[in-house]
């Protein structure tokens, strides 16, 4: 337990360094910009800076944005999950200011580029252990428990708020290279985790009951299970279908590893969903 939860930390901070090299080195010194809530304090770090004449760092302003998310996670989604997200945006405010702020390129599709790319890696391997980045992935898990609903439009809302004020405030080339930096941020994510905010996970086990036990004692999710034959084998087994947020993932991984590693998932994008999922009363 204690190997598995320094791992965990581990990853969550080398995530932060990910995402402060991602800024410091790439994206800050080209005005582009980053999604979520580091792309909302970039933004007004550059206003403050450029505008004003106000030097505020990045991290700084990232620390205080996340400070309101921290406490509605801590109350609304659970500690361990907060805490993960309060390490992560910890020593991303620390690297940040750690780090100088450099041009490795004066390229700046070079630089929107290994922005997204740098920087989606690190949101990815966090996302993967069962942390979070903290900012808009504590507000997606709110709004995911209390209204059921998909949580993609306020990330589009937060992103083009983002995408315009860099057009207005600066060229409107670097609306586009935001843009380009979002995209690729996304499909890194999805390369290494997923985007999807929920996902549907079939398992097939002779273990049923102990495998809904464990998720049970973990998540508080509908199972449906189903009498399944395998084609080959002509065994029977039991088919437990059941949908999950992208942020359980990794602890229903874990649980299937230590209940049935012989277990056969099969993980899928769900699109929408009509009826019960969870609701907090």
């Amino acid at each position: 337990m204690f190997l598995f939860e320094a791992k965990r930390i581990f990853i969550v901070i080398f995530g932060a360094l990910l995402n402060a090299i991602s800024l410091n080195f790439f994206l800050i010194g080209a005005n582009v910009y980053a999604s979520g809530f580091t792309g909302a304090a970039q933004l007004i770090s550059s206003v403050f800076n450029d505008f004003l004449g106000i030097g505020i760092s990045t991290g700084i302003l990232l620390f205080i944005l996340n400070i309101p998310v921290a406490i509605l996670g801590w109350f609304k989604v659970g500690k361990g999950f907060t805490v993960y997200s309060a390490i992560s945006v910890a020593f991303t405010t620390l690297f940040l200011t750690v780090l100088p702020v450099i041009e490795l390129s004066q390229d700046i599709i070079l630089n929107a580029v290994f922005g997204g790319v740098i920087g989606g890696t690190g949101v990815g391997i966090t996302l993967k252990l069962g942390a979070s980045t903290g900012g808009m992935d504590i507000v997606a898990m709110v709004l995911s428990r209390m209204k059921d609903k998909p949580i993609g439009s306020y990330f589009l809302i937060l992103n083009a708020i983002i995408i315009a004020m860099a057009g207005v405030l600066y060229k409107p080339e670097n609306a586009l290279y935001t843009l380009l930096t979002l995209y690729v941020t996304t499909r890194v994510i999805d390369a290494l985790h997923t985007r999807h905010e929920k996902i549907t996970a079939m398992i097939i086990t002779h273990k049923a009951d102990e495998l809904q036990r464990a998720i049970h004692n973990k998540m508080v999710r509908g199972i449906t299970i189903i009498p399944a034959k395998g084609a080959y084998t002509k065994e029977d087994k039991n088919m437990m279908y059941l949908v999950i947020t992208r942020y359980e993932l990794y602890d229903l991984e874990r649980i299937i590893g230590e209940i049935d590693p012989n277990a056969f998932t099969n993980i899928v994008q769900t699109t929408g969903i009509f009826g019960f999922f969870r609701r907090d009363h």
